[in-house]
């Protein structure tokens, strides 16, 4: 069975999707009408931008999820998926690779996702930190141990979990893996407590938007982040984006449960190679490829 996954935050690069704009002439007419619908020239930036411009969260999202979505809808015939999953943001690039979500209705829920999360930021300074070399269960418990917000945010791979916080609780905590014998816990260059309690403003400005946006039920299972299991209904998969705001990106138990349900090839589309990376550190002998331009 052929498994499409979809990137997250941090995948982007100056240049992304300039390739599909060059060579494709529905990759360009996408291209003019996310410009539109944004309100800004978007594809200017992801082109031509520094490293800087693209690292605003309201740019970098609706960025990857063009970077994504546009690449999806050229291949054409050869895309052909019969489970879908993608890297938080990378969840609405799926929902449009299977059908649940229109190409202009799931941008317009990016932009008001990046744009809610980049003002939860503001409300409340906060941070993420990377966790190498530790179990599961012992992050969970350190976290548990410290005295403020911090909870983990992104599991990613066996041995790699994401802790996200106040700034303060996530320093503390980083202390204290480094105690258990984590290899490194390191603080990110993010804005912000992203798949933690303090995104909470954001799920609630996101939630009215979502529910008032038509899904439609998809052409095959999206396996989400909060529940790690294939999901076809449109309200239940409403539920879950919302959800996912502020609950922990269950990346590792994805994939773990796709390969169960019989993916044998795995496709990442989109920016980078990241999951591609994480996929292997779950199962090295998994077929993966990844596809970032034409």
């Amino acid at each position: 069975m052929k498994a499409y996954i979809f990137p997250g935050q941090g995948a982007q690069f100056t240049g992304m999707g300039q390739d599909l704009y060059n060579s494709s002439e529905e990759a360009r007419n996408l291209f003019h009408k996310a410009n539109d619908i944004l309100g800004f020239d978007i594809s200017k930036i992801m082109f031509e931008g520094s490293a800087e411009d693209l690292k605003e969260t309201k740019v970098t999202q609706p960025a990857i999820f063009l970077h994504s979505v546009i690449l999806s809808k050229v291949l054409g015939e050869s895309f052909q998926p019969d489970m879908v999953a993608g890297h938080s943001l990378g969840e609405f690039s799926a929902l449009v690779a299977n059908g649940t979500l229109e190409f202009e209705d799931a941008l317009k829920l990016v932009h008001k996702r990046a744009l809610a999360m980049q003002k939860a930021c503001e409300i409340n300074p906060s941070t993420m930190a990377a966790v190498l070399g530790l179990a599961d269960e012992v992050v969970e418990e350190v976290c548990k141990s410290i005295d403020g917000i911090v909870v983990p945010a992104n599991y990613n791979c066996p041995g790699q979990l994401v802790i996200s916080g106040t700034r303060e609780a996530v320093e503390k905590a980083c202390e204290a893996m480094k105690e258990k014998g984590a290899k490194r816990a390191l603080l990110l260059p993010v804005g912000g407590a992203f798949h933690s309690p303090l995104m909470e403003p954001a799920k609630e400005e996101l939630a009215k938007a979502i529910e008032s946006t038509k899904f439609s039920t998809p052409k095959c299972p999206v396996y989400q982040n909060v529940t790690t299991t294939a999901v076809s209904d449109p309200q239940e998969i409403k539920n879950n984006l919302i959800k996912q705001l502020t609950a922990p990106v269950k990346w590792t138990q994805t994939m773990i449960q796709m390969l169960a349900d019989g993916a044998t090839d795995f496709t990442e589309v989109g920016p980078g190679k990241v999951l591609q990376g994480l996929l292997r550190k779950v199962d090295r002998h998994v077929k993966a490829e990844s596809i970032s331009g034409l």
